[in-house]
């Protein structure tokens, strides 16, 4: 994600002084952001103050890290299920009565 150049004081207190009466688009000259970005952070952080947008960001950042680590346990869930549903020989578990191999074992046929 891009970081912005503003720290979170300078977007609360544009968006405080459009409160006060400011113009927007004089707010957006002293600036330099287009009109655009200044809605983007009036619907994002309207109503905040900096403490609640700071703890907003540090939830953002790690709902993005738990949805990573969710992604990557659920492909290996995957994988796993993938591969204990197919049926490899080489994976499987010895019949009753077998041996490892193949060889017939105690309860076998092989001495009768």
């Amino acid at each position: 994600m891009k970081q912005s150049k503003f720290t979170d004081s300078q977007i609360i207190e544009a968006l405080k002084r459009v409160e006060g009466g400011v113009p927007v688009p004089e707010i957006c000259r002293e600036y330099g952001i287009s009109t655009a970005t200044f809605y983007k952070w009036r619907a994002k952080y309207g109503g905040l103050d900096v403490p609640m947008m700071s703890r907003m960001k540090e939830l953002e950042a790690e709902n993005t890290r738990l949805k990573r680590m969710y992604a990557e346990e659920r492909l290996k869930a995957d994988i796993l299920k993938e591969i204990l549903g197919k049926n490899n020989p080489a994976i499987s578990a010895p019949r009753v009565g077998q041996g490892i191999g193949g060889e017939q074992g105690y309860y076998g046929t092989a001495g009768m």
